[in-house]
This record gives structure tokens, sequence and C-alpha cells, in this order.
């Protein structure tokens, strides 16, 4: 899928997966629906290209159902979005990414790489094309930026890890230093351009199959009512983003973070080590068991809540609210997809945990132990 007028784009995605298409994607053409004037956005795919070559395939664009709970009624909506106008493979359209940066209007670069992504890869290799990692392929990007024009980018990595953004930027001035890049393109990389740590927070899953869109619209996704996107205000910075309900420019992304990675993010990881060997499928199955709907519920009031309510706010209604989100029958949640990457999500959203319970509280804590201890293949 390619586009003939370039400029139009304002917005770079690395990253072709139903959470982003659902979430920044859909939030990009409600505030365009609003009468907010907000830019296209190009995709790029850094596996095999199938999902590409799906976006490619529907140019019309695809469907959002919102469906769920909210403020004690039932939502259920359809959102269509076409804001996505181009559709690049890594493998085979890297020169045209690189030329899109450089000559267009990009304005910001958005990622959700997963927390597996947050690594070097020793074999990338500067004349790569393009490079394995998500650090070098950014840092190609950047350099064919600062080599047009200098106009600074901003960056928002969506990946569900903590001050993403400052990580994300040290990989990437890591990756210019190992490359011996001018020190001048490491300075503008570092001062000029715009890192904004965040946090996402919407449960999307796939679209029904028996949805009356599903035929027609290989795209179809289900998300949520409730949305989140908490961002850090960079100090002293103008930034230039589409306003939206569900953005919340905050001095302090901490709280936001440690409440949903901890809470929401470290439950479903959690169900998957204890749920998925024992049979169940989704979410949905294991909060309509009752004996599993009490594990879960300890879990996360007698082993999590302690380990964050003595330092954040709000942290008991949060949970509460993680459950009734966990049971909304809209939603087809599927543990395999929330196994994926498992041990690395693992290590950010139930490790910490255990390793702070024990500290508070000199025990182990039993559910915990047990969950940690699950390996898959």
């Amino acid at each position: 899928m390619t586009h003939n007028v370039d400029l139009e784009i304002e917005f770079l995605q690395l990253g072709t997966g139903r959470f982003l298409r659902a979430f920044v994607d859909r939030f990009a053409q409600e505030s365009r629906d609003a009468g907010a004037s907000v830019g296209s956005i190009a995709v790029v795919q850094s596996t095999d290209g199938s999902r590409a070559n799906l976006i490619a395939a529907q140019p019309n664009g695809f469907h959002v159902l919102v469906r769920g709970f909210q403020h004690g009624e039932v939502i259920d909506r359809v959102q269509k979005v076409q804001t996505i106008v181009a559709s690049y493979q890594a493998k085979s359209d890297w020169a045209k990414v690189l030329r899109l940066v450089a000559n267009g209007k990009v304005r910001t670069i958005l990622s959700n790489a997963t927390e597996a992504g947050y690594k070097l890869e020793p074999e990338d290799r500067f004349s790569d094309a393009p490079p394995q990692s998500l650090p070098a392929k950014l840092t190609q990007m950047l350099l064919a930026r600062y080599e047009s024009s200098k106009k600074p980018l901003q960056l928002l990595p969506c990946e569900l890890i903590e001050r993403n953004a400052d990580k994300l930027k040290s990989l990437v001035l890591e990756q210019i230093a190992l490359w011996k890049l001018p020190e001048a393109f490491q300075n503008w990389v570092s001062q000029d351009c715009l890192w904004m740590c965040n946090l996402v927070d919407c449960i999307v899953t796939d679209g029904p199959a028996d949805h009356p869109l599903a035929q027609e619209d290989k795209l179809l996704a289900c998300a949520e009512p409730y949305a989140l996107w908490a961002i850090e205000k960079p100090k002293g910075r103008d930034v230039q983003l589409f306003a939206h309900p569900a953005i919340q420019w905050v001095d302090d992304l901490s709280p936001y973070y440690l409440r949903k990675v901890r809470m929401l993010n470290g439950v479903h990881s959690a169900m998957v080590a204890k749920f998925l060997p024992a049979g169940f499928q989704t979410v949905q199955q294991v909060m309509k068991d009752p004996v599993a709907v009490r594990w879960v519920r300890d879990l996360l009031f007698e082993e999590i809540v302690p380990t964050l309510a003595y330092r954040l706010e709000g942290v008991a209604q949060f949970a509460d609210d993680v459950l009734d989100r966990f049971r909304n029958p809209f939603q087809n949640h599927k543990l395999s997809d929330i196994k994926l990457n498992h041990h690395d999500k693992v290590k950010v959203r139930l490790q910490p945990t255990y390793e702070e319970y024990q500290k508070l509280f000199g025990r182990i804590p039993e559910r915990l132990h047990e969950v940690l201890n699950v390996r898959f293949e």
C-alpha cells in the first residue's frame, strides 16, 4: 500500500498490531471526526508483512468495536478508522521508510515492540537495510531526518516499560556510539528530539468471528470503553499532538504506571501461568469460574495491592475496576495472546511485586511464587 502524497503523513507507526490500530489510530480518527485537523498515519511492519498486506488490501480502513460497560451503561458502538494511508514492510520497503522520514512531514514516531524489543542486536550493522532491533531502526530513521532537514521528531514509544521513552532513547544513543556516528547527530537526538514517556491502558482483542463485519473486515478489533493514554508533560517544550478525551498530560507518570502494570497486566500474566495449563482459554472463562475468581481476587488484594497501597492513592478502587474490566462479556481475551513474550513480561509485571512483598512483609507471597515458577517452552 503506497500513498502519493507523503506530505500528509504526520505519524509513522512502527507496528501494525491490533492494539495501536484500536488505540492511537482510533483516537486520531475520533479526534478528526470531532472536527480537528489530524494528519494521517503510515505503518511499518517488522515481521513477515502479512498485516501490512491486510492493511493495504483494505484502503477504506477498518473497524473497531467499542464494547463493554461504562458508568453503569452498556456501550456497543462501531468506529470506522481511516487514518492509516500507507503501509510498509520493513524488509522490502526500508528505503521508502527512510525517505518518508527524511522528506515528508512526519512529526511523530510511535512504536509498540513489546518488552522484548528493548535491546540491541550485536549483529546489527549500519549498512543493514533494515537492521533487526528497534533501537537500530530508529537510529537509521533519525539519521535520515538529521541529514535531510534536522527538523526534530517527537517519539512516543507505547511499550509497557517503565520510563519507556527514556530507556529507548538510551538504547538509541548506545547504538549511535557503537556505530560511531557524528557527535552532532548524537546531540540532536538527545537534546532536540522530544522523547515522551507515556502509559497506554485499554484492553483490545480480536473482533468476534460471528460479527457481521468480520467477513469483510480482516482487521476488525474490539476495544473496551475504558481508555487512558497518560503522557508525561515535557518541561519547557511544546508538543504537537491531537486532543482526545483519553489523553491525559501528567506531571508524574509513575503512579499510573505502577497501578496499571503491576495490577492489570500483572494479573493478566499471572492468569496465563495459572490457568492456561489448566485448560482455560480466555480471561472471561477465568472470571466465570468461582474458584478461579477467588484465586485472582486473593492474588490481587492480598499480594499485589499491599505493595502499592502505602505509596499510591486509589489502589483498592483501581483493583476493583480491573476485576470489572476483566468481566467484560463482549470481549474474548485469549490467554494465548497474553502469553506472547511471557517471560519478558513477567520480569516487569510480577517479579518486582514478588521482591517488594518479601521486603515489606518478610515472607514469600504464595500465589506469586507459584506463577513465577511456571515455565513455557
